[in-house]
């Protein structure tokens, strides 16, 4: 197993690239079962979780050609509609092939998912708005047996809770349905809008892009041609880097982003005393001579993220002041606290609030990551801490980081992958 040994502290300078969005490739892998050509796509992050889910499809029958940053599936020739144990349980998100099979087949079944263990992640929802658009579904031996014999048909679903996967899972189940499927409290996520566009590019018809409330008419199972499309830049990738520029006060230039999408974070880090040079498709972040405390409260988009809560808490314990984080989305993503904590971190703990004191200064030692974004945190605290921090466990940091040390090394951090 793989380990990451970095030593601090330390400046980074230059630029970094960033790669394409885990969260947005992931659902627009899977809405390759909704064409009727071969798809192309680029701008691929090069994680753990695609390859996961490109298996995934290869097994249910697809042909796939993964190079690099592009893959080019054509789900033509379908043989299976069953998503397994051994697959699913290594990533949430391959619950995402539900909806498209079953609007295309009219029967799928499909494991229940694992992933991160960060909290409930019920996908409750996501079978309530099946069966509201008359899909048969049971629980039996840990899958979801979904079926709908004469095809799904639109209706109106309303969430009770915002959901990303949720919203995914439903449009692409409502591009095959019969009628007209009204979504109300849509996720608002960049990952959303651009799977609703280029669903739209391929002549589905969807109103509401971007809005809490989208309306699609369905095709009733005719299957689409969808054009090349590159995936959007990830903006937590990006926030991690700008996080990596702030907790070492070096001046960095994160490219090939979309600020738009990054302004919840650039927000906080000028609250913290930044100075951010924003361009059409960069930002710089540029020192401080004093780090401030900050409050923060993570909501669903265009508030500040949750999978930003773990970078920012790591850098609040360089700020002068106490800090308050409030997490509102999941209940036990507080895990990457007893690690930090182990470096030297300030850090009181009640419910889903986290009170950071600093400045402190931490010192290296051996942590293991929890979860993704708590392993790219260990590492923004180990390069401020003195000394040596390993970092273990970080296949999590695999699932969804490209390169994260030769990126980092790049910029000048001592950093390198070792083998337990």
């Amino acid at each position: 197993m793989d380990y990451l040994q970095i030593v601090g502290p330390t400046k980074l300078s230059g630029s970094v690239d960033i790669s394409g969005a885990k969260n947005a490739a992931l659902p627009l892998i899977a809405m390759t079962l909704l064409a009727k050509n071969e798809v192309t796509i680029n701008n691929l992050p090069n994680v753990v979780d695609i390859k996961t889910l490109v298996k995934l499809l290869s097994n249910l029958g697809a042909t796939v050609d993964l190079k690099k940053e592009t893959v080019k599936i054509d789900t033509c020739c379908l043989t299976n509609t069953k998503a397994t144990y051994d697959i699913v349980k290594t990533m949430r998100a391959s619950i995402l092939v539900l909806g498209p099979l079953l609007s295309r087949f009219g029967h799928c079944e499909v494991s229940l998912p694992g992933g991160c263990a960060i909290g409930q992640r019920p996908i409750d929802l996501h079978l309530k708005a099946l069966e509201q658009m008359g899909a048969e579904i049971s629980i039996e031996a840990g899958y979801v047996l979904a079926k709908a014999p004469d095809g799904l048909k639109g209706a109106h679903i309303v969430f009770d809770k915002i959901t990303v996967t949720g919203t995914a899972n439903i449009v692409m189940a409502a591009a095959l349905a019969k009628g007209k499927t009204i979504i109300t409290n849509a996720a608002l996520e960049p990952e959303v809008v651009q799977l609703c566009e280029v669903l739209k590019g391929a002549g589905i018809s969807i109103d509401g892009i971007g809005s809490s409330e989208l309306t699609i008419y369905g095709t009733d199972r005719r299957l689409v041609e969808i054009e090349p499309f590159e995936i959007i830049p990830d903006r937590i990738e990006a926030g991690t880097y700008m996080c990596a520029a702030a907790i070492t006060n070096s001046e960095v230039t994160i490219n090939k982003i979309r600020p738009e999408h990054l302004e919840a974070v650039s927000s906080k880090l000028e609250q913290m005393g930044f100075t951010l040079d924003v361009k059409p498709s960069s930002i710089t972040v540029k020192p401080t001579k004093s780090i401030k405390a900050v409050d923060i409260i993570t909501q669903e988009f265009p508030a500040f993220p949750t999978d930003m809560q773990a970078q920012f808490l790591t850098l609040c314990t360089q700020a002068d002041g106490v800090s308050l984080i409030e997490e509102r989305l999941f209940e036990n993503r507080f895990m990457h606290v007893s690690e930090l904590q182990r470096l030297g971190a300030d850090i009181k703990l009640k419910g889903n609030s986290a009170t950071v004191i600093g400045k402190v200064k931490l010192v290296g030692a051996d942590v293991m990551a929890t979860d993704l974004r708590a392993s790219s945190a260990l590492v923004l605290a180990a390069m401020v801490a003195k000394g040596t921090t390993n970092v273990h466990r970080i296949y999590h940091l695999d699932r969804g980081y490209v390169e994260l040390e030769k990126k980092l090394q790049k910029l000048g951090a001592n950093i390198k992958r070792l083998k337990e």
